[in-house]
């Protein structure tokens, strides 16, 4: 009786056979040894179903953020079509008041004696003075482009995690260094920085890094860069650190800001000198973390960025 019940006990753990000879081999024990089987099985079985819905529940809060990051754009884009729709009813030009001659008096055309008609000298007076009344009515250009003038902020900067997959010297300046960075495309970018003298170039391969990856590509010593490695540099230049963005990033993660939402430009126009003006507030606080104006630099649902080991320094 005592080796039925326990073999009816088993489920789908164990086979009833390898409970049955459990039991055979030690009558006295062998119940226990079972259940203990049997105990271990159903934990084991619980801790599988706990990790699997620690794994979706973090799911979850990735595609909050996406849907949240979704939100604020499809926002932004309709408060800019607001904008130009009220500035193109304000500075739209009035239709220009029509003008109706008067028919001919019959009458005064049989008279002899008719008034002389105005002369070219007249007519290009009458003219100009009416030119001159269509320009006063329409609107000025200057007003029109303050209406459309872009938002000056770190919300137009490119922004992405990549990974540098090599880092070797620049053959022509000894000051520079060449990397191969992977940010998510099909193909790595070349990327030419000016890193300090004190810099171990060997340990920069493999790590992540902070990329601006819509500047305007171009030659610094016969190679072209195609983005911008940012680092941390204290007063003294020759002390430079690489931008670390959390350790869990991919490349190809947008560095963004949550007091700045909006899409980057798709190339920042050298003439604007956008990243110039920028610069002064990109900051590491006390804390050694990143910030424009006090507000971080955040890989969505992954953390901050961080500086190694430098604080209260400028980024570059």
């Amino acid at each position: 009786m005592k080796n039925t019940k326990y073999t009816d006990n088993m489920d789908s753990i164990f086979n009833p056979s390898v409970a049955d000879a459990l039991i055979k081999l030690d009558p006295e024990d062998g119940p226990q040894f079972v259940e203990y089987f049997q105990t271990h099985a159903m934990l084991s079985r619980e801790k599988a179903q706990l990790q699997a819905s620690v794994r979706d529940q973090r799911k979850l809060l990735v595609e909050n953020g996406k849907l949240k990051k979704d939100i604020e754009q499809l926002k932004t884009q309709l408060q800019d079509k607001q904008k130009r729709r009220t500035a193109k009813v304000l500075f739209s030009p009035a239709p220009p008041p029509t003008t109706t001659s008067p028919a001919p008096n019959t009458e005064t055309a049989a008279v002899p004696n008719n008034p002389p008609p105005p002369s070219s000298q007249d007519r290009r007076d009458r003219q100009s003075r009416r030119k001159r009344g269509d320009r006063k009515a329409r609107p000025s250009s200057d007003s029109l482009s303050l209406v459309a003038e872009p938002r000056v902020d770190v919300s137009r900067l490119d922004l992405r995690v990549g990974r540098i997959l090599s880092v070797r010297p620049h053959p022509l300046a000894e000051t520079l260094s060449v990397q191969e960075v992977d940010v998510g495309e099909n193909a790595p970018r070349t990327v030419v920085s000016k890193l300090g003298a004190h810099t171990d170039l060997e340990e920069l391969q493999g790590v992540l890094a902070v990329l601006l990856c819509n500047v305007k590509a171009c030659k610094l010593r016969g190679v072209a860069s195609k983005a911008r490695l940012l680092v941390c540099s204290a007063s003294d230049d020759d002390v430079t650190e690489r931008l670390a963005p959390p350790a869990c990033s991919d490349p190809g993660d947008r560095v963004t800001f949550l007091n700045y939402p909006g899409e980057p430009d798709k190339e920042l126009q050298s003439k604007q000198r956008l990243w110039e003006i920028l610069q002064p507030d990109l900051q590491v606080d006390s804390k050694g973390v990143a910030n424009y104006k006090g507000c971080g630099f955040e890989v969505k649902g992954k953390g901050l960025c961080r500086a190694p080991s430098l604080t209260n320094c400028n980024i570059k």
